[in-house]
């Protein structure tokens, strides 16, 4: 299963986020993502984010490449993963 993948919802294992759901909204290069979470669901601000500290779940939305915070969420509302996105 890719990690890289664009709306593939992730676990932080490294940081300040540890153990908290972020999805991938960009990938920089073969080591680095940006993700979010988006704050206003688990409180993982925008970011670059390390493949290496990241876990990937097999659980993926349906977001573009660049999505801003306010689609994600919309996003996972509409495929009903919000709760999967809050719990730890």
């Amino acid at each position: 299963m890719p990690a890289t993948e664009i709306g593939r919802i992730c676990v932080k294992t490294f940081g300040r986020e540890k153990n908290r759901k972020c999805i991938i909204v960009d990938v920089v290069d073969e080591n680095f993502v940006i993700v979010t979470g988006p704050p206003s669901i688990t409180g993982v601000r925008r970011r670059r984010s390390n493949l290496e500290h990241l876990q990937a779940t097999e659980e993926i939305l349906e977001v573009k490449k660049g999505a801003t915070d306010e689609e994600v969420v919309k996003a996972a509302e509409k495929a009903k993963k919000t709760a999967f996105l809050k719990s730890a």
